[in-house]
């Protein structure tokens, strides 16, 4: 398939990308190119957008970049088995070796040597995009493709939740963007007790709310750790899920958690972060979790049989919707905050 196609290009070394006309990608043996019907804006594309300290020390410009999307299969190079043309697809977005130590005992998702699509290839901002078959998820063709598009990043938030013990367990979700969103409803789908969302932006609050948050903390407005050890009759939380990236935030989040609890970050915070060890992971006895990507591809089934089963309704999540070509207004409006997941529509 030749010709060209409209795509967004992170086009230089510094703040915004270009919509430019480009040549539709051409596929390999292994390969498919897919038709993308909905792509969403997460906050990793946001720091190749601002061009921040982590974009500069990553990615090299020009290329396409985005990654999360669904679409339809439109070719496959004819090794392919697992997806045939006018399948609905989303993609498991670790592009993975399979022969590190990792890989081949069955943890793929902390490969080596890992390229995410988007980041270290070309991206899914675009009408067209090229993978690798073996990261294609196919998609329920009832699912709505801009629901479909979100299942990467809930994928992360299914992966920090649930990579401990949560029925019957006090939560705390540090970072309500929606990543933090969907990690309130997918602890509350498991079974927690109590879900604490703590931010400092009131709308994405309100939407944390919407999607089960039991109590939700402006930090500018209230201490967390004086409601929380209300909320807990001094004990903590079991749970904390650290999504914000704030050196402050995630501080807290070591002071809030109970002893023997846990503390799962998923967050990138843009410089080292000075922790009290000994007082808050030491002597509390806490578990202290790195959380990366998805585990392949058992957190993709998680996610779409919450999805598939409504035992959480991602349609709160999902606020603004715009054209390709209207890219700015949407990297503008995460930028702001306000909003929940973008979703553009080439």
């Amino acid at each position: 398939m030749g010709g060209k196609m409209k795509a967004v290009v992170k086009h230089h070394q510094g703040y915004g990308a270009q919509l430019q006309m480009v040549e539709i990608p051409q596929i390999n043996e292994d390969e498919v190119l897919i038709k993308v019907k909905a792509t969403s804006i997460c906050g990793t594309d946001v720091h190749i957008y601002k061009w921040d300290e982590w974009s500069q020390s990553r990615v090299k410009p020009p290329y396409i970049f985005g990654h999360e999307f669904s679409g339809e299969v439109v070719q496959k190079g004819n090794k392919v088995t697992n997806v045939e043309i006018g399948d609905s697809v989303s993609a498991e977005t670790h592009i993975v070796c399979g022969k590190c130590q990792q890989c081949l005992t069955g943890r793929a998702h902390i490969c080596k040597h890992t390229k995410i699509i988007g980041v270290d290839t070309q991206g899914c901002f675009a009408e067209y995009v090229a993978l690798p078959s073996a990261n294609l998820w196919k998609n329920p063709k009832e699912m709505p493709f801009d629901i479909a598009s979100i299942q990467e990043p809930m994928g992360n938030a299914v992966h920090t939740v649930l990579s401990g013990e949560v029925i019957g367990k006090t939560v705390a979700i540090i970072g309500c963007g929606p990543i933090g969103m969907m990690a309130v409803g997918v602890a509350k789908a498991a079974g927690a007790a109590q879900v604490i969302a703590i931010d400092l932006n009131d709308y994405r609050l309100n939407l944390a709310k919407e999607m089960g948050a039991t109590r939700i903390i402006n930090s500018n407005k209230e201490n967390p750790l004086e409601v929380v050890e209300f909320l807990t009759g001094g004990n903590g939380v079991d749970v904390v899920c650290e999504m914000s990236g704030h050196p402050v935030a995630m501080n807290h989040g070591f002071k809030m958690v109970t002893n023997g609890g846990r503390v799962s970050i998923l967050s990138l915070p843009l410089r080292p972060v000075e922790v009290d060890v000994t007082n808050n992971i030491v002597f509390k006895g806490i578990t202290v979790q790195g959380i990366t990507g998805r585990k392949m591809f058992e957190s993709w089934q998680q996610v779409s049989a919450l999805i598939h089963s409504g035992q959480i309704n991602t349609r709160p999540i999902i606020t603004h919707h715009f054209s390709l070509e209207e890219f700015e207004k949407g990297f503008d409006l995460m930028i702001e905050g306000n909003c929940g997941k973008v979703v553009l529509q080439p």
